[in-house]
């Protein structure tokens, strides 16, 4: 499983490395210490949290833009079916679903916890494994 320095889940999550820091040390989110002392959070960790964030954010009226649409967050659910999926990432606020077929997400090697980026176009949504 992938795992994200407080740097990596701050800018996922579009916020200063010194907020997730502190969410990080109010326990909000798990993390856990690497051989060399890093502080890491775990993907599914970071996915979980980046969700309930974006709920506790809905209520608020904040304007966000994407440079050339491209949404970079972080997958938190993958729905496979015999030849479609569901694949949706949270990028801030933002909560993309994009329909593709099994052997796309498979050749992706897409999974929850997973930094991803959304390109939409039009009624398109497009991911990129990052």
């Amino acid at each position: 499983m992938q795992s994200y320095t407080i740097g990596q889940a701050a800018r996922l999550l579009g916020v200063s490395p010194d907020t997730a820091r502190r969410w990080a040390d109010a326990g909000r989110v798990a993390t856990h210490r690497d051989e060399s002392g890093r502080r890491l959070i775990d993907g599914r960790d970071l996915a979980a949290f980046s969700v309930e964030l974006a709920k506790a954010d809905a209520d608020e009226e904040v304007s966000y833009t994407s440079a050339r649409n491209a949404f970079p967050g972080i997958v938190t659910a993958v729905k496979l079916g015999d030849v479609a999926a569901q694949v949706e990432i949270q990028a801030g606020p933002h909560r993309l679903v994009a329909l593709l077929t099994r052997e796309a997400v498979e050749e992706l090697g897409l999974e929850v916890g997973m930094e991803a980026t959304a390109r939409v176009k039009s009624t398109n949504v497009h991911i990129d494994r990052t």
